[in-house]
């Protein structure tokens, strides 16, 4: 299996030759009181977008991830239009480019919109950063003729992000949890140590007890290439001491405390096998078990084994977490 860190941050998949599929903008959908779901995907042959939520403010609108292909954030600006209101404020909950490329097509059309996110994305763009690692690796594949025009087209939306990179940085940087008013709104904004990034964001709305939570939670798998997977149980379990109503991960759909719970177990067990000497393959299953309720389709039951197998191995091979995590 090819290296997923490509899937999660430059956008390169390893695909078929043949065309990728035409995907379907996503429709909004209310899942509280002036709270609104755009529904990231993670489509054949194309890397994933990020669940977007749009928060009702006063001012204007907050976008809370802004997706990485133009179909996803033409879906956010639209939503805009029909509202006749203004982006007012941008959250990025961590810097990952499936929930952040889109940033600057936003903020073309809503100048006056301020990205509200942790400074984490620093290291990554730094020298030797996870960023401009990938992409001294990916920028030559665009002149690479075995390389598929489905892959190619992936490659370049990661190349534009990274040269419009000032776009990913914080206008307003978070670097503490407490409550925000964000375009006239009070929102608690969470801020993690070293669990999916050195940073991340989470936000919960005391008003309507929805949680936006980013890739604290995500499906098919937990997204490991970035992570310290101990620091992100902590996470988990202070996501699960807020009086949450509603959950909603960086992909996948809304959660009910339950199915929260049900992730949190799987996510401890699947780590704790890691640590074991378990097969990858028992680790695996083990997982795909434990979340089977939540996965849906055939699908993306094997992508939930193809992804765990594969991360078993990756997070061994660095001491049970991954290459960039800063814990000890």
């Amino acid at each position: 299996m090819k290296s997923v860190i490509l899937v999660l941050a430059a956008g390169c998949l390893s695909v078929a030759s043949a065309a990728a599929p035409p995907v379907t903008a996503p429709s909004p959908e209310q899942v509280a009181p002036g709270v609104t779901l755009l529904r990231g995907a993670m489509p054949p042959m194309r890397g994933p977008d990020g669940n977007t939520v749009v928060f009702d403010a006063p001012q204007g609108l907050i976008v809370v991830d802004t997706g990485r292909h133009d179909w996803h954030s033409d879906a956010i600006l639209a939503f805009a239009a029909s509202r006749n209101r203004p982006v007012a404020a941008i959250v990025n909950t961590h810097w990952h480019l499936d929930h952040a490329s889109g940033n600057g097509r936003i903020k073309s059309a809503h100048p006056g919109a301020r990205l509200y996110t942790t400074a984490a994305v620093d290291r990554a763009l730094a020298e030797g950063g996870f960023l401009v690692r990938n992409l001294a690796v990916q920028r030559p594949r665009l002149e690479d003729p075995a390389v598929s025009a489905a892959e190619k087209a992936e490659i370049a939306i990661f190349v534009q992000t990274m040269t419009e990179r000032n776009g990913l940085r914080p206008d307003v940087p978070v670097t503490s949890s407490g409550r925000l008013k964000l375009a006239g709104r009070k929102l608690e904004l969470r801020v993690t140590d070293r669990a999916v990034t050195d940073a991340d964001l989470w936000i919960y709305d005391r008003k309507t007890g929805i949680a936006v939570i980013g890739d604290l939670v995500t499906l098919p798998a937990p997204f490991f290439e970035t992570a310290c997977p101990d620091q992100w149980r902590a996470a988990l379990d202070e996501v699960w001491s807020v009086p949450f109503k509603s959950a909603i991960p960086g992909h996948g759909e809304p959660m009910n405390r339950a199915q929260f719970d049900a992730y949190r177990a799987a996510f401890n067990a699947f780590v704790d096998c890691v640590a074991g000497d378990a097969a990858p393959a028992q680790c695996a299953g083990g997982w795909q078990a434990g979340v089977a309720p939540l996965l849906g389709d055939e699908r993306m039951r094997r992508m939930a084994l193809d992804y765990a197998e594969y991360y078993v191995g990756m997070l061994r091979a660095n001491g049970g977490k991954s290459a960039d995590c800063l814990a000890r």
